[in-house]
């Protein structure tokens, strides 16, 4: 029996594609056979990374994109559909996090990550979902966090858009089932990225914290998620849906 994990032939768009988790997903994809357009709001990053996959021998497209902005939001998806006539997978992977306690935090914080963190997503679902709607089929994979099932101090914005991500994945699974497009989500533990290496120095409390509750006794770096996401991209994942899965060196089985 054979298992079909290759991705050719696929278009792909990954948000938040050009840094950290994205990237490396959007690399992963690219390995695995797709054509894959990583956006961002930098078109430096977004360069930088569209040449790494052209390098590769992958098609792509420089097409930077604020997903806060539905109007970006159309206009990524129409052109990734006047360039290949379709769109296979979507990865969500944009969001930001500000770390405050609830008491010190305004409620323009409050928006800026929510609207990126869950709104955005939901548009990206949106737009990408009527194109697979219109196709019948689609993989669509949400970058979620264990902060969706478990508070984290100071992050209170980022676990409430992380466990409506968690709740939006599983609703969009089931209402678009009978379109074949299949949406599940990648909570990710502790994953060491450009953005938090100032807060998970080896030195520090938190490092030490983190580590006392991960069997595996070590941080997550980006390239752990990449053959889950080529899985869940895949047709080897065609009887999966609604699903969380968490890759979190084992932080959420701890117990004593």
């Amino acid at each position: 029996m054979s298992i079909d994990m290759a991705l050719e032939g696929k278009v792909a768009i990954v948000t938040g594609g050009t840094s950290g988790i994205g990237k490396a997903i959007a690399v992963g994809l690219a390995e695995a056979g797709a054509d894959v357009i990583p956006t961002s709001r930098s078109i430096d990053k977004v360069k930088e990374t569209v040449d790494m996959i052209r390098q590769m021998g992958r098609k792509s497209l420089e097409i930077p994109t604020d997903v806060t902005k539905p109007e970006d939001v159309a206009e990524l998806v129409k052109k990734v559909l006047q360039e290949y006539g379709k769109i296979d997978i979507l990865v969500n992977s944009a969001g930001m996090t500000v770390q405050k306690l609830v008491k010190d935090l305004s409620l323009e914080e409050w928006d800026e990550v929510i609207n990126l963190n869950l709104r955005g997503a939901f548009v990206c679902c949106k737009f990408v979902g009527d194109a697979m709607i219109s196709q019948g089929s689609g993989k669509i994979i949400n970058i979620a966090s264990i902060g969706g099932q478990v508070a984290i101090g100071g992050a209170a914005p980022y676990c409430a858009s992380k466990g409506g991500l968690i709740q939006l994945t599983k609703v969009l699974a089931v209402e678009w089932s009978k379109y074949h497009i299949y949406v599940n989500a990648i909570a990710p533990g502790y994953i060491r990225t450009p953005l938090n290496e100032q807060y998970l120095n080896e030195e520090g409390k938190l490092y030490k914290k983190i580590i006392g509750r991960v069997p595996l006794k070590r941080l997550g770096n980006a390239d752990d998620l990449k053959g889950l996401a080529v899985f869940l991209a895949s047709q080897a994942s065609n009887y999966i849906t609604g699903q969380v899965i968490y890759v979190d060196g084992g932080m959420l089985a701890f117990g004593i």
